[in-house]
């Protein structure tokens, strides 16, 4: 396998941009512009990771509208899009900006991600969405069809499904490098944010920071940001990062990062629908997330790909140390230590890793054989990947007509979040067997642990479909 030759001598690789072989269900969209027209965004969500969204639609269109719940947000990049409407209510923005926009970039917490996309992809509008794609499995379903149907260019913010690392490794391991794939392993070094069983969120201001929590207050329109959710008393304790740990307005460490961590191997082995789902972790209280969790898909037969389990492990949870011994360390100031995000495929060959999020670390990343590491850059096995420009020049490129974007809701993402989400519905049920039908979204709960407290079917159901509140509506076709 391993040959004095590098692996650009070997690969084959195509101009084309767009879903790879390993993509099913890719859709492209009818172009809607010429090659020298501007693409007009109205960016919904505009700090946070909403900044670089919106500067990366600057640079491949122009940006007519920002829209923000948080006037501080609106008032720092005011100056760097000179020109666009502000709005406060993404409503508004669609309403008014309907013909003036092309496409949006919607970057806001996951709860309001699919009411605001839908809104407007059945208006016509190319949608970019930051991960996960959706805060429900349905949603995810909805969004797809709606792409589907309108004929609309989608791109979920999983920006390494871009990366040749994570594209050469998938086409690897699909190729057959690790041998028959049994199972799986997951991890990410999240959360970094609170979340816990039992911690309660601030909802008055410590002695002598009224005033500074009442300026902060002061310049968010709290109502708009709860949206479709219940009402929850305004807290800088969650707008503007640390909402992702509760249930009612995040995803957790699962949904934060497995639409990265998770995309190579889900790439690679076409992860979805799994049957069963189960979890072990510190337990939750139906606000916060538990501190860690371990969750285990069963995934079946596909396409000749065998039946694996796929484990996923956050809050500082692990592989067995013996799958470890001998995988790639990183070196740092501190000495080489372990990677505390990573992914490794285990087949009868040899095991595949890929560390880091996004498969990013080429010279760590590879297949281990009888103890042996080849890097990635000496594997010599021919496969066909498909050449990317950049995760964003692939969504301004396919609104041009020029191609297609690999992380597209239809085909891709929706897939990938419905697979991620199924996982927080094992962490809810708390000890219980999630069987799953993929067909139906239908689920049946089996108690795996005596000691568990028992799980109304009906929490499990308002994950799978969401109630909307508060005027809210997903727009659906």
């Amino acid at each position: 396998m391993p040959r004095k030759q590098h692996r650009r001598d070997f690969i084959k690789t195509t101009a084309a941009v767009g879903a790879g072989f390993w993509v099913a269900g890719g859709v492209t969209a009818k172009a809607s512009l010429s090659a020298n027209e501007e693409i007009r965004f109205g960016c919904i969500g505009i700090d946070g990771k909403g900044s670089s969204d919106s500067s990366d639609a600057k640079e491949h269109g122009k940006v007519v509208a920002i829209c923000d719940i948080d006037e501080a947000s609106l008032g720092k990049a005011e100056s760097a899009f000179p020109g666009a409407k502000k709005f406060n209510d993404y409503r508004k923005l669609l309403e008014e900006m309907d013909k003036s926009i092309d496409a949006v970039t919607v970057s806001v917490p996951d709860h309001m991600h699919a009411v605001i996309a839908s809104q407007a992809m059945k208006m016509g509008k190319h949608c970019f969405c930051q991960k996960p794609l959706t805060h429900s499995i349905e949603e995810a379903r909805i969004l797809g069809n709606i792409a589907r149907e309108k004929n609309l260019v989608t791109q979920m913010g999983n920006q390494g499904t871009a990366m040749s690392n994570l594209r050469l490794s998938s086409a690897l391991i699909k190729n057959g490098i690790a041998g028959t794939v049994k199972e799986a392993h997951v991890w990410t070094n999240r959360p970094v944010w609170p979340q816990s069983k039992g911690l309660k969120v601030k909802i008055k201001p410590d002695a002598g920071a009224e005033k500074e929590w009442e300026t902060a207050k002061a310049k968010v329109h709290w109502d708009l940001w709860v949206g479709c959710a219940k009402n929850h008393p305004y807290s800088p304790e969650i707008h503007p990062f640390k909402w992702r740990g509760l249930w009612a307005f995040g995803t957790g460490a699962l949904g934060d990062m497995a639409c990265h961590t998770f995309n190579m191997a889900y790439m690679a082995l076409n992860l979805r629908n799994p049957t069963t789902v189960k979890a072990t972790g510190d337990g939750h209280d139906g606000v916060m997330y538990p501190k860690s969790s371990v969750i285990e898909f069963e995934f079946p037969e596909d396409n000749g790909r065998p039946a694996i389990k796929v484990f996923w492990y956050d809050g500082g949870q692990l592989p067995p140390a013996e799958l470890l011994k001998d995988l790639p360390k990183q070196n740092t100031d501190k000495g080489d230590v372990p990677f505390d995000s990573a992914a490794l495929i285990i087949g009868d060959k040899g095991k595949f890793y890929s560390p880091g999020d996004y498969g990013e670390f080429e010279k760590q990343s590879g297949i281990i054989v009888d103890g042996k590491f080849t890097m990635l850059s000496d594997i010599m096995t021919p496969v066909e990947t498909i050449k990317s420009p950049g995760h964003e020049e692939e969504f301004a490129n396919a609104i041009r007509g020029e191609g297609k974007t690999v992380s597209n809701f239809p085909g891709y993402a929706s897939g990938l979040t419905e697979t991620v989400l199924l996982g927080n519905l094992a962490v809810w049920a708390r000890g219980h067997r999630i069987d799953w039908n993929g067909k139906t979204m239908g689920t049946k709960l089996t108690k795996v642990d005596e000691k568990s407290p028992d799980c109304d079917p009906s929490e499990i159901a308002r994950l799978v479909r969401h109630e909307y509140l508060n005027g809210y509506n997903i727009a659906s076709l």
